[in-house]
Formats: structure tokens, C-alpha cells, sequence
């Protein structure tokens, strides 16, 4: 028994990938050759490519899918949409089918509903393009086949003077680097100054602030025990502030500079008591 696994890889598409993809696989089944094999009791012989030609697989019939796209509720149909049209479209009717006429499965999607007169229309539409479809592969699968007998080139290297795969490659070219620098100075010149920034929040009260470009955010109330915490720090600070003010303006007016080491004589008023400092124990201005 030979277990053979089919893996495709989509490179490019402009919609309908489930048609090509069906056609990629069955033509890729009908084309695969394995090893031939023989068996004598319960010896089983795989030969090499240099001993035997390979064989093909045993493939009865070629199931194609069709698929339809639906517009208007299935007012218009359209066969083989492009990837423009799928954006668009109400819904998807996918058949696949034989050259024999014989539906292997039907898959519809979308936010349309068919009727039967609609599917009988395009299982009919579906056997006409199907037997077009397989015609093509069969020819394509004899044309190979003769030119590997003739010797010719054929697979991937048939495809390379012709350009069918690198059609869309590109020379590469020098990059000039010369007037960068100028050339960005111009942008820059021409460019709009930046929008102002807030580069810190700003705190307008206590759970709000403005972060980024001014937009005000808010977490919230605060508890009671941190409202309080809030109050007895902001009765502090304004307590602190009153009394630098006060030893600041005492001090202006008590201390009076002697030349040298002299001490220092603070009196508030003539009649108060005159208290003599010596120099190391001034008391330094409160700013």
C-alpha cells in the first residue's frame, strides 16, 4: 500500500483559489508516477527508476469544482470570480463534478438562499465548463508524455524560456546616495512643525489626569482614608509654607552682618531683651 500525501502552496491568487486548487491536485495525481513493484509470495520487490519505468496511479474519473457567485440575493450569477468580486458578492456555490456528469459534492456559503431551479441551472452550467476543463488536462498530460519520450524539455524547465514563472522578477538596480542628505533636509523643510505634545500628565484633581494629547482619563473616586491623607497633606504643606514665610521675614529684619567675627545682636523691638550669639550659632535664613 502507498501513502502519498498532496501538499499545494498558494503563491499568488485573484480569487476563486478552489477551482485552481482542485485542478492543481488532479493534475498533479495524474501526473505523479511511483515505483513499480512486484511481489512473489510474501517477497515484495520495489524497483528503482533505472530498472523499471514507473507507473501512473489508477484514477477512474477527475472531479472539477465550479464555482458561482451570487449577487442581489442570487438575482445575478457569476462563474469563476475574481478576487475584487468575492469581496462583494452575497454568497458562494461551489460543484465539483466529472466528465460523466456524476456531482461528487456540492458546498454553498454565504448569506443567500438558492432554490432548485438556481442549482439545476448551474450543475448544467458545471458540466459544460467540466468538460472543457478536462479536455485541457488531458491534452496537457499527452503533451508531456511525448515530449519526455522525444527527450525535449518539459515540466519546469519548459516553463523557463518562456518566462512563465519569472515574469514578474526584477533586475536589481543601483541605489543613488549621493544627495540623501540634502534631499531629506528639503522634506524636512517642507514638513509640518509636530503637533504639541504633553510630555508629563497634568493633574487637574485627585483620580483625573490628562495623558498623551489632552484626553482627560479617570480611575476613579478616591477611598475615604486616602481623601483624608490628601487633605492633611495639602493642610501641611500649606502650614509649612506660612511658616517659612514668617521666619523668613523675621529673620530679615532681626539680622544685622558685623564685620569679622563680632557676635551678632537680634532684637525684634529697642525695649525687648538683647540676646548676644556667638558666631558659630547664627541661625541661617529660611529661603
Amino acid at each position: 500500500v502507498w501513502q502519498i500525501r498532496l501538499d499545494m502552496h498558494l503563491l499568488n491568487h485573484d480569487g476563486n483559489i478552489t477551482d485552481a486548487a482542485s485542478i492543481a491536485g488532479i493534475v498533479a495525481l495524474c501526473h505523479f508516477r511511483r515505483p513499480d513493484v512486484s511481489v512473489q509470495g510474501e517477497e515484495v520487490t520495489v524497483y528503482t527508476p533505472e530498472e523499471r519505468d514507473p507507473v501512473p496511479l489508477s484514477i477512474h474519473h477527475m472531479p472539477i469544482c465550479v464555482s458561482f457567485a451570487f449577487f442581489h440575493q442570487g438575482t445575478y450569477l457569476l462563474v469563476d470570480p475574481t478576487e475584487r468580486e468575492e469581496r462583494v458578492m452575497d454568497g458562494l456555490l461551489v460543484i465539483a463534478m466529472n466528465k460523466h456528469q456524476e456531482i461528487c459534492t456540492i458546498q454553498s456559503n454565504g448569506v443567500v438562499m438558492l432554490v432548485q431551479e438556481q442549482i439545476l441551472r448551474c450543475s448544467k452550467i458545471t458540466a459544460v465548463k467540466v468538460a472543457e476543463i478536462t479536455e485541457l488536462i488531458q491534452k496537457a498530460l499527452e503533451n508531456d508524455q511525448k515530449a519526455r519520450k522525444e527527450g525535449g524539455k518539459f515540466g519546469f524547465a519548459e516553463s523557463i524560456p518562456n518566462q512563465k514563472i519569472t515574469a514578474f522578477k526584477m533586475e536589481s538596480a543601483a541605489v543613488d546616495t549621493n544627495d540623501v542628505e540634502e534631499q531629506a533636509g528639503e522634506i524636512i523643510a517642507k514638513a509640518d512643525p509636530p503637533a504639541e505634545v504633553f510630555a508629563n500628565p497634568v493633574l487637574h484633581s485627585p483620580g483625573t489626569a490628562q495623558i498623551g494629547e489632552g484626553i482627560e482619563s479617570s480611575w476613579g473616586d478616591l477611598e475615604e482614608s486616602e481623601k483624608e491623607e490628601a487633605a492633611e497633606e495639602e493642610g501641611e504643606s500649606e502650614a509649612a509654607a506660612f511658616e517659612c514665610h514668617e521666619v523668613e521675614t523675621e529673620d530679615t529684619s532681626a539680622v544685622r552682618e558685623t564685620k569679622n567675627d563680632e557676635p551678632i545682636v537680634l532684637s525684634d523691638s529697642e525695649e525687648e531683651e538683647v540676646v548676644i550669639l556667638e558666631p558659630q550659632e547664627l541661625p541661617r535664613k529660611t529661603r
